[in-house]
């Protein structure tokens, strides 16, 4: 299941950074909005065979969910019980939480269903908590939350510590220096991505105004419109291609604890 995971991932998270490539330089009439997940399990749909190819990314995706829950709950990653290794298997837990709603999207699009919604998810998040009490700081506390992620992403990239995830597989040192390249942008491109959203979040928080939140899509759009915006969104795109081919190599050589 972690293998079959970690390979859909790759599939989205490439396809992701190919469209997102496409829209910055204008490629195929593609858009920034459209360049996120959700407009490529539509990109997928649209393909020869698409609804066949959509149900094997939504199971795979529902793979690497059951992996991140087992990661969490099972501590098969030693992390133990201490408050920092409390802290790594919530976080497991939460990406459990966001590709399992990623897979039940998919396959709702592979049963006909939820196609017709074009909204933001993030936004729709946004404005369910602004309704709260305090849901500026409801908002807020997200828009925190998702820096943080950013941030340890590119520390991830900076310290070198994803390499512990691919070293030691038997590789040859060209194929391994490859894999290590691959994710340290990959890493980097995914922390920018998220530091917009948690940008976008903070100013939908302060502006109490949930149009202002967004996703990956979004993000995009917000590299398109400043200064060398192509040439911006262009380079995050080819990271996240990067990234999913560090998936790739993930799933065939990572070590995957069972116990």
């Amino acid at each position: 299941m972690a293998r079959f995971g970690l390979t859909a991932k790759g599939v989205v998270y490439c396809l992701v950074g190919i469209l997102a490539f496409m829209a910055a330089f204008e490629i195929g009439g593609k858009s920034e909005q459209g360049s996120d997940k959700s407009g490529v399990f539509q990109f997928i749909l649209e393909q020869s065979y698409g609804r066949i190819l959509l149900a094997i990314i939504a199971l795979g995706l529902l793979c690497y969910t059951i992996w991140r829950f087992i990661q969490a709950f099972k501590d098969t990653e030693n992390k133990g019980d201490n408050a920092k290794g409390i802290g790594v298997r919530i976080r497991y837990a939460f990406s459990g939480v966001v590709y399992g709603a990623l897979a039940y999207y998919a396959a709702q699009l592979v049963l006909g269903n939820g196609g017709g919604s074009n909204g933001d998810s993030r936004q729709s998040l946004a404005r369910e908590l602004l309704q709260q009490p305090f849901g500026q700081w409801l908002v807020g506390i997200v828009a925190v939350g998702t820096a943080i992620a950013g941030f340890h992403q590119i520390y991830l990239a900076i310290s070198d510590k994803y390499k512990k995830k691919v070293q030691g597989t038997g590789l040859k040192h060209e194929a391994e220096a490859m894999m290590i390249r691959a994710g340290k942008i990959g890493y980097i491109a995914r922390g920018i991505v998220w530091l917009i959203i948690a940008y976008l979040f903070l100013k939908a928080a302060m502006n109490s105004n949930p149009k202002e939140a967004g996703g990956s899509g979004s993000a995009f759009q917000f590299l398109e419109n400043s200064s060398y915006g192509s040439y911006l969104l262009g380079a995050v795109a080819i990271g996240l291609i990067f990234y999913g081919v560090f998936m790739f190599m993930r799933a065939r050589y990572q070590v995957i604890n069972v116990s």
